[in-house]
């Protein structure tokens, strides 16, 4: 990895990049594109007026060039009766891969839970993403097996 190299907190400008890695990660997890005006959405959850509910941070080449992203945001466990910081996304391009931004950006989440108080990083990844699970496994992570459901509110 080049020391020019670098993982940030997004700003604005990078709103329109963020949105076509989280396509790529959509479409990488085998899911649904993102809905149209996301960048927006994520623009009001990020850089709003009062105390953001979302955090994400950036993976850079040395041109400048986004190939990354993690965001996360405060929870809480009622079992524990304590909050953590639940990483909802992590996600870096296949040729960025093994150049040391993925530690990178979990540094920069751990930081962030640090810097908020809070105790403990949460996250989940597919089952079948194995080279994901190598990686939290090397960084000394332990798993839970959960299903992860969800439910329109709407009828």
């Amino acid at each position: 990895m080049s020391e020019y190299e670098v993982v940030r907190r997004a700003r604005p400008e990078d709103m329109a990049d963020v949105v076509e890695l989280i396509a790529e990660h959509a479409a990488y997890e085998k899911a649904a594109p993102p809905a149209p005006g996301l960048a927006d959405r994520l623009a009001g959850l990020l850089f709003g007026p009062e105390e953001p509910r979302l955090r994400c941070f950036v993976a850079a080449l040395p041109d400048g060039t986004l190939v990354g992203y993690a965001t996360c945001a405060p929870e809480m466990s009622t079992w524990d009766g304590t909050e953590y910081l639940h990483m909802d996304c992590l996600y870096l391009t296949e040729i960025s891969r093994g150049l040391g931004l993925g530690p990178l950006l979990i540094s920069a989440i751990r930081a962030e839970a640090r810097a908020l108080g809070l105790p403990e990083l949460q996250w989940q990844t597919p089952l079948w993403n194995e080279d994901a699970i190598r990686f939290y496994d090397r960084l000394g992570a332990t798993s839970k097996e959960k299903r992860r459901y969800t439910l329109p509110t709407e009828a």
